[in-house]
């Protein structure tokens, strides 16, 4: 009779220790954005809880289309307002723009900017120029936009077009900051 204990025992802990592990497994896939929110909240954002940060959302952008993050802004007006979209140049030089929720830090679509035939040599040229500046920089989109989060909600994050040796950094109250991409120091970005 005790040995017929065991085994129902031991074989409810195995289905139940098994729902646990798929539940803990498929659970994984959902938070994953939470998880990155977490750790880039631990890093120094400061965001709300609710709303996906610059970093988090160049992070996902990254995970979805692998390349280099050479920009980040939300979007102001019509149907994606308040929608993150990541400049990700590709090591071939293509430029893809993934939208990101501003909710969730979840993709919503990736697009390859084609609307005008004659940029296109143009906006490719750029890309690789971004790609050129970058090479050996130690400070990427997502941590400019780390070093900046304490001092205010990050709105954009950019190579600057003047100066390509650091990252141009909008915060929706503070203003704009500079990073450099080498050296990672903060400045503030004064008016003329």
């Amino acid at each position: 009779m005790k040995r017929k204990l065991v085994i129902a025992a031991v074989a409810a802990s195995v289905v139940i220790g098994g729902g646990a592990a798929v539940a803990f497994a498929d659970d994984e896939a959902r938070t994953g954005a939470a998880e990155v929110r977490a750790a880039d909240r631990a890093e120094g954002s400061t965001a709300s809880s609710s709303k996906a940060t610059a970093a988090e959302v160049i992070a996902a952008a990254l995970r979805h289309t692998p390349g280099t993050a050479v920009g980040t802004d939300r979007e102001d007006d019509g149907a994606d307002a308040g929608t993150w979209h990541v400049d990700v140049v590709q090591a071939d030089g293509v430029e893809q723009t993934v939208a990101v929720s501003p909710d969730t830090g979840k993709v919503l679509g990736v697009h390859r900017d084609t609307e005008d035939a004659d940029d296109s040599d143009d906006d490719a040229g750029e890309a690789r120029a971004d790609l050129a500046a970058l090479k050996g920089a130690d400070v990427d989109a997502r941590e400019a936009a780390l070093a900046v989060a304490a001092k205010g909600a990050v709105t954009d994050v950019d190579l600057d077009d003047d100066r390509a040796t650091v990252w141009s950094v909008d915060t929706a109250k503070a203003g704009e900051w500079q990073v450099d991409v080498r050296t990672g120091k903060v400045t503030q970005e004064l008016d003329d």
